[in-house]
């Protein structure tokens, strides 16, 4: 290899290492790297294959190709090259730690350092200089391993670490092999073999390959002996062992069992912990040893010292794999050693805990007592301890009251109460009053239970589980008005987020869960009234729609059942209720398509249950127009949850026109000009949609019987003309057109159309004589519809008390009335008083012509008025003769005006 090659790559390093500028690093780096790479493998080519150093780097220098071509000697060169190298080291490993340069950078830099280093050395270079030529090489094979490129490692480190990384066990054991062989050369490097083997060994007991890590293990604890001057010292010999005999333990302890106990035997021996005791007493619980072999090596535990925490945790491991002579003796033991201790107290509570698991409940009571006794004596339990006590204490009070041995239940609580003091108050102690008085109340103790409620109320007056104990018993007692206040409360509270001591206990669903239980224990005791007040806010609250509306149903059930028995002066205020309870059902199963858990057959199923609910309502409450309203718009609304089937449809189309009758019904009645604009511009809403709906509805069979369309006619034109609607017109005209339309209908169009504030004259007169020309093409005229018909049309064009009359107008007339005394003629079945209505109105028209002068016009309509009188029947007679003579006058004055005959005087 060529020395001036190495004298260059010197002169790259001196520049590297005096450059700031990142690009220009980052390209000396890589030039660097490539000619280091290239000047190994000339290297490798040149150099004898000859046994190495687990570096896997020649330490020898290779053979000389060139002089220098320069003044400087070789050696000093070489020298001066080397020590170049070695900055280069220091350089890549600050400028690292200031991020100047990459993990990948760092590990090229290293490996030209290592590279230059090792090509520097003469053929016999001194200790020193090889431990640093092994630490290099490590540390550059660390590291490729670091940023994912073991492959590259192999040049630099043919051990153990790379081999590990790589998963290569058998090439990891011959190298460290190789590495144990040296030692003997380099015993410094003891410590550094054993710590490497240690730390294969974890890792591989980390992937749980126990085969491996034991091997690992054995090396390191085998090479830490080899030299006692430089080895790792017995307490890491110890943790050697320890990890050692765990690892035959979980690999498998019937198989390797033995291996196991002689590890943590020695490990104990090397250095004895806490650790390495509790290792060896699991091993032979795990083995199956006789109680005499745990007892000895208990025995020699106790004889050391160790904290109290450790012992009750040994304890415990024995009384859990059932060794509970050599646990209760050891914990006599332990009780006796740290008798002053101020954790004392945690001894007990083993012990408690042990019996009672045990099943021996008396002589767990008589632990308790005593240290009741204690408390009271001077001997408290340290704070910590007291709460774990009163846990146990709560716990197995809790077991009994499940098993409904209430009166059990009582005595635990009452050993917990024994260590507050009489007026104190804590949230806890309200807690314990609670469960207290629910054992009471199971007990039929209802005073106890009062005693203790108030306790609870005294030291935690706001949470929701004293106002719920409250509940219970106004309940049980019958208080109506008590248990509805305290349903109001419990329904308060749960609007708010818990700032109490509940707030761990009293999560979200805390609230509905008293609340439905509140309605339940009411229903069960015949409260209804109370089971309604708590469902109304249990409903207000539930965010599960299955849930919720199985609390709506049984609302709306209760409610109407009170409804029922009630007055219907008092029925106002419960109907409203109802209404609002299904108002809730629409707007939840509207949120509910976001529900993963309420499926769409669900949405269906409840829709259809509710929106016949407020169909049979609407139809049971006709007698109150708003609510027979306010029920068929509900229905209407929940119905489009179902299926568009025919059923369907038709409830939709008659729950609209319903509600757009009862809004034209309402807006009849006295209200003011806004109000009636507002509920006619509501009819014509629902119209609108029922129009729409029975579209869809005629396309599935035929309705020719139905009166639909004539509805949404008479019901459109009267909101339209009240209005004063101008599409009122665009309406008319395709009434005009429809060849089936009956008489019925223009005689209500008719009437509609001159109903305050509607006033439509000329439509009112063109539906009256369309009427007119339907009943004239009847093959029997139907003489009293006729006759009203006819009435009104004269009524319209002929106002009473009017005396200047246009011409047309009275001819128009005229033409009415001959028109009507055609019928009368041909029929005899024409109401007589209808007869008479004419001849009067005639015969007034004729006079007040008469009054103004206009004979020849009076002599024409009196005329008319006595033939009329010719086709009465009974009350002829009573017109006859005033009639006639009056006629006679008229005729008179007629003739004179004709003669222009002077008046006699």
């Amino acid at each position: 290899m060529a020395v001036a090659r190495l004298v260059a790559m010197g002169g790259l390093v001196r520049e590297l290492v005096t450059e700031e500028t990142p690009s220009r690093i980052a390209a000396l780096t890589e030039e660097l790297f490539q000619a280091a790479g290239s000047v190994s493998e000339e290297s490798e080519r040149a150099a004898e294959a000859e046994p190495q150093l687990p570096g896997a780097v020649p330490l020898s220098s290779p053979p000389e190709e060139t002089q220098l071509p320069c003044t400087l000697g070789h050696t000093a060169a070489l020298a001066q090259v080397e020590e170049g190298a070695v900055s280069l080291w220091n350089w890549a490993v600050t400028k690292h730690m200031g991020s100047v340069v990459s993990d990948e950078q760092r590990a090229k830099l290293r490996f030209v350092a290592c590279k230059l280093v090792c090509l520097c050395e003469d053929g016999d270079p001194p200790e020193g200089t090889i431990r640093r030529q092994i630490l290099m090489c490590m540390k550059t094979g660390k590291s490729w391993i670091d940023i994912g490129k073991a492959d590259l490692a192999d040049g630099f480190l043919e051990i153990a670490m790379s081999a590990v990384a790589q998963g290569d066990f058998q090439k990891a054991m011959m190298c460290v092999q190789r590495c144990k062989d040296m030692l003997m050369k380099l015993p410094k490097e003891t410590c550094y073999l054993s710590i490497l083997c240690y730390n294969f060994g974890v890792e591989t007991y980390e992937w749980k390959k126990y085969e491996q890590s034991s091997f690992w293990l054995s090396q390191s604890y085998d090479i830490g002996k080899m030299d006692k001057k430089y080895s790792v010292g017995k307490e890491m010999q110890a943790k050697v062992l320890r990890l050692l005999a765990t690892a035959y333990f979980e690999w498998d302890c019937s198989l390797y069992l033995d291996k196991a106990l002689r590890a943590i035997s020695l490990a104990n021996q090397e250095n004895f912990h806490p650790a390495g005791f509790f290792l060896k007493v699991k091993i032979l619980l795990k083995s199956g040893a006789s109680d005499e072999d745990i007892n000895s090596a208990v025995a020699e535990f106790l004889h050391h010292e160790m904290s109290l925490d450790f012992c009750l945790n040994t304890a415990k491991l024995l009384l859990e794999h059932g060794r509970e002579s050599v646990g209760l003796d050891f914990l006599k033991s332990v009780s006796q050693q740290f008798e002053s201790s101020p954790d004392f107290g945690k001894i007990a509570l083993l012990h408690i805990e042990f019996l009672l698991q045990n099943k021996r409940e008396l002589l767990a009571k008589q632990k308790v007592e005593d240290i009741i006794i204690g408390h009271y004596t001077g001997k408290q339990l340290l704070p910590e301890a007291l709460n774990q006590l009163h846990i146990i204490l709560w716990d197995r009070a809790a077991k009994h009251y499940e098993a409904k041995s209430y009166s059990e239940a009582l005595h635990w609580y009452n050993y917990s109460v024994s260590f507050y003091t009489p007026g104190q108050i804590d949230q806890n102690l309200a807690k314990l009053q609670r469960n207290m008085a629910s054992c009471y109340l199971h007990l039929k103790q209802v005073d106890k239970a009062k005693e203790a409620v108030k306790e609870a109320e005294r030291c935690d007056p706001n949470s929701i589980f004293t106002k719920f104990s409250v509940y219970k018993i106004a309940v049980m007692e019958k208080d109506t008005d008590k248990a509805v206040a305290a349903a109001i409360e419990i329904g308060k509270l749960a609007e708010k987020p818990s700032q109490h001591e509940d707030r761990l206990r009293a999560d979200e669903n805390t609230g509905t869960n008293l609340l439905s239980l509140a309605a339940q224990i009411a229903l069960e005791n015949e409260q209804q009234v109370v089971a309604i007040k708590a469902l109304e806010y249990l409903s207000e609250h539930l965010q599960d729609c299955q849930q919720l509306f199985a609390a709506l149903k049984c609302l709306v059930r209760l409610m109407l059942s009170k409804v029922m028995a009630e007055d219907e002066e008092k029925r106002d205020e419960d109907i409203n209720s109802i209404l609002s309870y299904l108002t809730l059902a629409h707007r939840r199963l509207a949120e509910s398509f976001t529900e993963e858990k309420f499926t769409g057959d669900m949405r269906i199923l409840e829709a259809h249950w509710f929106r016949k609910v407020a169909w049979n309502l609407a139809v049971q409450f006709r007698s109150s127009p708003e609510k027979m309203r306010d029920f068929f718009l509900l229905s209407f609304k929940l119905s489009q949850f179902c299926p568009s089937d025919k059923a369907v449809l038709i409830g939709q189309k008659t729950c609209l026109l319903m509600a757009a009758a009862v809004d034209l019904e309402l807006g009849r009645q006295e209200v003011t000009p806004s109000q009636q604009a507002e509920l006619l511009t509501q009819a014509l809403q629902h119209l609108q949609a029922c129009k729409e709906i029975w579209k869809i509805l005629k396309l599935t069979g035929d309705f020719g019987e139905d009166p639909t369309d004539t509805l949404l006619l008479l019901y459109e034109f009267e909101a339209r003309s009240k209005l004063n609607d101008p599409t009122l017109y665009n309406l008319m005209e395709s009434v005009w057109e429809q060849p089936q339309i009956e008489v019925k209908t223009l005689e209500i169009i008719a009437s509609l159309a001159m109903e305050s504030p509607a006033r439509y004259p000329a439509l009112c007169k063109k539906a009256l004589k369309s009427a007119l020309n339907l009943h004239r093409k009847q093959t029997v005229i139907d003489a009293e519809k006729f006759s009203k018909c006819l009435h009104s049309l004269i009524n319209l064009a002929l106002p009473t008390g009017l005396t200047d009359l246009d011409a047309c107008v009275l001819q128009e007339v005229w033409d009415y009335f001959e028109d009507a005394l055609s019928v009368v003629s041909s029929i005899d079945a024409y109401p007589e008083m209808e007869i008479l209505w004419l001849m009067t109105r005639a015969w007034n028209t004729g006079i007040l012509q008469y009054t103004v002068g206009k004979y020849r016009e009076a002599e024409q309509w009196c005329g008319l008025g006595m033939r009329f009188l010719n086709h009465l029947g009974s009350l002829k007679k009573s017109y006859e003769n005033h009639m006639i003579g009056l006629y006679s006058e008229v005729l008179d004055k007629l003739d004179r005006a004709k003669g222009f005959v002077p008046n006699e005087e």
